[in-house]
């Protein structure tokens, strides 16, 4: 696993869709912040009936829409199925990128982030990520050539 020493992966959190309606980014709190998913891990047997609907209060990441702007059923109980294994996470206010590895999003500063295993992910990932992303990301992006 990438990042074993970080700070979140060692909490044992893990990216649900809902976590989406809580996360900022660490450097300047834009929310929400943007979500690119590379593959998602399916628990079928995971039930949970809510007393309210939508379970998010301000964005619903499943639908891709602000509260505001869901119409019927949200899907809160197929929502929860679902755990974000491998994603990026991107503040279009500052500009930084920051991976989801097996289901840990790694939301550290930058001087604890590791440079090498980052572009790793990156290169990975390249041809799913938008251009700003990939070459204009921070901490790092990849170069061209």
């Amino acid at each position: 696993m990438l990042f074993t020493r970080s700070p979140l992966a060692t909490k044992g959190s893990s990216v649900k869709y809902r976590l989406m309606d809580l996360l900022a980014c660490p450097y300047d709190k834009h929310f929400p912040l943007e979500l690119y998913v590379f593959k998602v891990n399916v628990y079928k047997e995971r039930e949970i009936k809510f007393k309210k609907k939508p379970v998010c209060e301000l964005y619903c990441a499943f639908r891709g829409k602000k509260v505001e702007e869901l119409e019927g059923d949200p899907g809160c109980e197929e929502c929860i199925k679902y755990e974000v294994a491998e994603a990026v996470l991107y503040c279009p206010e500052c500009g930084r990128w920051y991976p989801v590895c097996d289901e840990i999003p790694i939301l550290v500063p930058d001087e604890m982030r590791r440079k090498n295993e980052d572009l790793e992910f990156l290169r990975k990932y390249k041809d799913k990520l938008p251009e700003k992303v990939v070459k204009r990301g921070k901490p790092w992006a990849l170069e061209e050539g």
